[in-house]
């Protein structure tokens, strides 16, 4: 396999605000009608689904977006499968393709597998996975990004804005990839205060709201003002608990939510017990996912499929970043100091914890 470090197109997420269609649980019966794309493309969601308001979400946004910027037809040139469990992966690739989709994208590196199973059986369809590595596959393209560097922002960010000196952490399932928001972050917290306490806790799921409450809730209950939540849809507990805790206070005294993926501060909207409408997202990580998969859609309609590679994307490049909705002027400061740093070669920021 060639390696090769890339960076991202010039369309960044922001501008993908596309919304993601939260009533449909899967658009398998597609690709009925007639097309003359050469290129026809479909997304295979992990157990958050297109919804969640994060890392699929903006999947499908990034892909709608190349839609309709094509004139295609979505549902004929371009659709989402979505995975209710792990042993739906196979199942909605395999339908991918009989559905007549000759790119298909595996969101999540839970999907690793699946595609490894089905891409060597498909040699002529070509497989994006995303956040994982399949080696040894000239028709597979492989798609990273250095999301520790973006989670060194945000522990910078909370540690700059606790008042408690006690922050959380919310991961989804433990992993490689979970690993480096969280070592990432806890480096950021402890470059500005060393001895800042970190509770860190997993809910074993990326699809589990109600866990992710049960977790955020007894995080804050327990003193921690800031949580960074790396978790999919079961961040949307961290942002109910948040709000639920958040109605109980004053606007001063309210606590906080980083998001994580996109910009995720419409999720913080809410009225404290003072009576002031305000909101509670500090700052969102942000990784360029529908910009990826935007880019190799178009690459792929040109012809330069990536098959074969592992494109790598990181700060320098904009694949990663840290988007401010709160932050003080000396959290935004030291947010800019750090990204510096990082960018300059001073801080080689931990992928492990």
């Amino acid at each position: 396999m060639n390696k090769k470090l890339v960076g991202l197109g010039v369309v960044s997420l922001a501008a993908l605000t596309f919304a993601a269609c939260s009533s449909r649980t899967s658009n398998s019966s597609s690709s009925s009608e007639s097309s003359d794309s050469a290129v026809k493309a479909a997304i295979i969601t992990d157990v958050g689904g297109v919804d969640d308001r994060s890392f699929n979400q903006s999947a499908w946004e990034g892909l709608t977006a190349w839609g309709e910027e094509n004139g295609l037809k979505e549902n004929t040139d371009y659709t989402y499968f979505q995975s209710a469990s792990e042993s739906d992966y196979v199942t909605n690739l395999d339908s991918a393709v009989s559905g007549g989709y000759n790119l298909v994208f595996g969101i999540g590196f839970a999907l690793e597998s699946a595609i490894a199973e089905v891409a060597p059986n498909n040699p002529d369809t070509k497989y994006v996975i995303v956040d994982s590595v399949v080696a040894d596959q000239d028709n597979v393209v492989s798609v990273g990004f250095a999301d520790h560097e973006a989670s060194y922002l945000a522990g910078v960010a909370a540690a700059k804005s606790t008042k408690s000196n006690h922050i959380g952490f919310n991961g989804g399932m433990e992993g490689v990839i979970i690993d480096r928001f969280e070592a990432g972050f806890v480096a950021g917290a402890k470059s500005v205060n060393p001895d800042i306490k970190v509770t860190i806790d997993y809910a074993g799921s990326f699809a589990d709201a109600s866990k992710g409450q049960t977790l955020a809730a007894a995080q804050y209950a327990a003193g921690a003002d800031v949580i960074f939540h790396a978790s999919g849809g079961t961040g949307n507990g961290v942002f109910a608990a948040a709000k639920a805790e958040n109605e109980t206070r004053n606007e001063a005294d309210k606590v906080w939510v980083i998001g994580v993926d996109r910009d995720q501060s419409a999720e913080g909207d809410f009225t404290s017990k003072d009576g002031k409408d305000s909101n509670f997202v500090l700052a969102s990580t942000l990784k360029e996912v529908g910009t990826s998969v935007k880019d190799i859609a178009n690459k792929a309609l040109a012809g330069e499929f990536p098959g074969g590679e592992i494109l790598q994307f990181t700060l320098a490049d904009g694949g990663v970043d840290l988007v401010e909705t709160n932050l003080s002027d000396e959290a935004s400061e030291a947010v800019a100091t750090a990204k510096k740093a990082i960018l300059d070669g001073e801080v080689s920021v931990p992928e492990k914890p």
